[in-house]
């Protein structure tokens, strides 16, 4: 791996990171703005289906962020990145995703337990989301496919 590549994937790694503490942090316009204009959310029938462009995305996340109580009452806390640079301008990513509830008197702090498949978009010199899905894996196991390049 040269030393390039290695950065690439920490700027990778960062974009993943910034996705969690601004959902955590309740900060949508920020959240939106890791995302190329034409991006899409698969997140499942549960969740609304496919969000597709940033409006859509925007939409959707300012409504589930808003009925999660308050900034950081939900921790989005992802571990095992396996980061693949596919050209100079796509990328493929995996991470194990542990999505918890912080706040006082919850019996049973995890929520979800998944997998995120993400597809990334080197767009104005910045690493950016272009495709994300989340594989359930508990409670309830909706689990595709990894994606192949």
């Amino acid at each position: 791996m040269t030393l390039e590549e290695l950065l690439e994937k920490e700027a990778i790694k960062e974009l993943r990171v910034n996705y969690s503490y601004c959902y955590d942090g309740m900060m949508v316009d920020e959240l939106v703005d890791l995302f190329t204009d034409d991006a899409i959310c698969e997140f499942g029938p549960d969740f609304g289906g496919d969000w597709v462009g940033k409006e859509a995305i925007k939409t959707n996340f300012a409504m589930f962020t808003a009925t999660e109580g308050v900034p950081f009452g939900i921790l989005h806390a992802i571990t095992n990145p396996m980061i693949r640079l596919i050209d100079d301008t796509t990328a493929h990513g995996r991470w194990y995703m542990h999505d918890l509830i912080t706040m006082e008197g919850v019996e049973h702090p995890p929520i979800f337990y998944g997998i995120y498949d993400d597809v990334y978009k080197k767009v104005s010199g910045e690493w950016k989301f272009y495709r994300t899905r989340i594989d359930f894996l508990w409670p309830k196991r909706q689990v595709s496919s990894p994606r192949v390049f």
